[in-house]
């Protein structure tokens, strides 16, 4: 598939789940991959609702990213702050839990993962459903030259810390500069832990509550 073919299905499985999931919301960190998948959505959908989970410990840089793209955009967007706990995992279970409850009220939300990040994801689907809840993955298989491709073609704004070096974003605490060419792009999450280049775990755990 090609670039301009992966845009085309990204565009018709947005679509898709918005007519089949009324109560559907897009998730994003405002990192690269997210703006990409924001900008496809709000060409289909200008007032989908949007939600971001913040630590006390983003890049400042990143606060005032997106306050600026939810002026620039119109968002109709929810953000929800959590605390990082010390002695757990950074980025780990107090952002689930805040997943979970930003997704309370919806049937589906749309992701920004993609296959090619790192080891993780190598497995995910277009669409998967756990504990009845549908999450839609767009750009599942857009590459790292894809994403930028699409940020030059069309202009999309992306975070300053890219500038800096940084190849994926997570808050102050768990990103590092630190990746070769070498590596995948999310080796430098949780870098020289035994969680690096894992996942916080809102793409791996049910984001339902038992009713």
């Amino acid at each position: 598939m090609n670039f301009l073919q992966k845009v085309d299905d990204a565009r018709t499985q947005i679509k898709e789940g918005i007519s089949k999931y009324p109560k559907i919301i897009l998730g994003g960190s405002f990192g690269k991959d997210s703006m990409v998948l924001l900008h496809l959505a709000l060409g289909i959908y200008p007032n989908i609702p949007v939600f971001s989970i913040l630590s006390n410990t983003e890049f400042p840089e990143t606060y005032s990213f997106i306050r600026e793209m939810v002026i620039r955009y119109h968002l109709n967007y929810t953000e929800y702050r959590y605390e990082q706990v010390e002695g757990e995992k950074c980025c780990g279970r107090p952002k689930v839990e805040k997943t979970i409850l930003a997704l309370q009220n919806y049937d589906a939300w749309i992701s920004g993962v993609r296959s090619t990040e790192g080891i993780t994801r190598a497995n995910f689907q277009p669409v998967e459903e756990k504990a009845g809840l549908i999450k839609i993955n767009p750009i599942l298989f857009f590459t790292e030259v894809d994403v930028w491709r699409y940020t030059a073609l069309y202009q999309v704004p992306v975070n300053p810390m890219y500038a800096k070096g940084y190849r994926s974003l997570s808050c102050s605490r768990c990103s590092s500069k630190e990746v070769d060419e070498t590596e995948s792009e999310r080796a430098g999450r949780w870098k020289d832990t035994p969680d690096a280049g894992g996942e916080c775990g809102i793409h791996t755990q049910p984001l339902r509550k038992p009713k």
